[in-house]
């Protein structure tokens, strides 16, 4: 796994904002975009998509996730997520239940309070390990 301490967290910053640019919000104009680093070294990211009925409307985690999976799957080591001002922005609580399915507890999250694991952002988080076989 890439050192949190060297990783370049500015350029999956840009990658993110890039995506952040492509997202659809007509309605409440809040737009946000993803990116995530994938233990082989690929770049997934992702952006909101509304809907005119709002409970349809996608985050922009959905999309991140979706593509993950399209581009072969893997497991998500570094995180980053971005509003439209380009500033920095924690997943909420579903986002994050979503994001511990593909990275984990030891998932490195980009916060506005510094690079935390998920762990730290959803503790004791329900898993696949909870599931009866």
């Amino acid at each position: 796994m890439t050192d949190p301490a060297t990783f370049d967290w500015a350029a999956l910053r840009e990658e993110a904002r890039a995506a952040m640019s492509r997202a659809y919000a007509p309605y409440s104009g809040y737009r946000v975009g993803v990116a995530a680093l994938v233990e082989d070294g690929r770049t997934v990211t992702g952006c909101n998509v509304e809907n005119a009925s709002y409970g349809l409307s996608l985050c922009a985690e959905c999309g991140l996730v979706s593509q993950l999976q399209n581009t072969g799957g893997g497991r998500l080591t570094h995180f980053t997520c971005v509003n439209g001002e380009g500033e920095l922005l924690v997943p909420c609580g579903r986002c994050r239940q979503l994001l511990y399915e593909f990275g984990g507890p030891d998932l490195l999250v980009d916060s506005p309070a510094g690079v935390l694991p998920l762990s730290e952002m959803l503790p004791q988080a329900f898993g696949p390990d909870h599931l009866t076989k």
